[in-house]
């Protein structure tokens, strides 16, 4: 499972520039040395170790800092997703 984001603010790596990112649902080897629950909360540090793992073209944690508020929060929003099971994923679907 994967999912395209569009940045709204795409990041420099020299001559180029990454206006999309690709993230592919983690498994538990891309959540090694990170609890849950501050990915759960969104926590930006979290986020920095974990992103690199999970992102084509693959960010850096110092990308993953630099990175717009409303992008991070797309990213994060995203990385939250991923790690709740289908019955609760299901239930906050609008019907």
């Amino acid at each position: 499972m994967s999912k395209t984001i569009t940045l709204d603010s795409p990041i420099s790596r020299g001559d180029s520039s990454i206006t999309e990112i690709v993230l592919t649902k983690p498994n538990a080897g891309a959540l090694r040395g990170v609890a849950l629950m501050p990915l759960l909360q969104m926590d930006v540090n979290a986020l920095a170790v974990v992103l690199p793992r999970i992102s084509t073209p693959t960010l850096t944690p110092q990308d993953v800092l630099a990175l717009d508020p409303a992008d991070l929060l797309q990213l994060s929003t995203e990385v939250t997703s991923f790690l709740l099971p289908r019955s609760a994923q299901a239930d906050s679907q609008p019907t």
